[in-house]
């Protein structure tokens, strides 16, 4: 696998080269579901879920509000450090099942102007991880082969790369130059 370097970020080139659009109508928001731990949280947005729960809660499950009470806001995971808690060892505690797709109760609070935090960065960036090093960030294309099989389907049919369909968490996470470097990089590459 070969990587794109901007300053301390190693970028996989799967992550220009692949096409992707999330299909919520045929994932059913899995991502929110299928996993071994919740969605990793950066040591910032721990706080961040302290000081906006109040906010956020009026939009979770009671069965999301019950777990969060037993097992905190936040939990340590030894893989994967901390991470939101899952309600009965499945669905993240803050998602919430709306029409059969599991959306984020986080996201809900945001997008009804009670918080301006949107969500996990994990959760944005997805299918997109990260692992930090001490000295580099590396990041890669991580879709779930079947989970995700439409997204990468929709992705096709609409010529969109991941970078460019998660440009906003990207923006977010690294910054709008960042991302200006990371488009003009891809648009130099050869294409397949």
């Amino acid at each position: 696998m070969e990587m794109i370097a901007i300053d301390n970020i190693l970028i996989s080139d799967e992550i220009v080269e692949e096409e992707f659009v999330c299909d919520l109508n045929a994932c059913k928001g899995g991502c929110c579901v299928d996993g071994a731990a919740g969605a990793p949280l950066e040591e910032k947005e721990l706080k961040m879920l302290d000081e906006i729960y109040d906010e956020v809660k009026p939009f979770l499950s009671p069965e999301g509000i019950r777990a969060i009470a037993k097992q905190g806001k936040y939990v340590y995971d030894k893989e994967f450090e901390y991470t939101t808690p899952l309600i009965d060892h499945k669905m993240c505690a803050y998602g919430v099942k709306e029409n059969g797709i599991v959306k984020s109760g986080i996201e809900k609070a945001f997008l009804e102007g009670k918080t301006a935090f949107k969500k996990p960065i994990s959760c944005h960036l997805y299918p997109i991880r990260i692992t930090e090093q001490q000295d580099y960030d590396a990041m890669n294309y991580e879709p779930r082969e079947l989970l995700c099989s439409p997204a990468c389907v929709l992705g096709k049919k609409l010529k969109v790369p991941v970078y460019r369909f998660l440009r906003e968490p990207l923006v977010r996470k690294y910054g709008e130059v960042f991302y200006e470097v990371l488009d003009k990089i891809a648009g130099g590459l050869p294409t397949l």
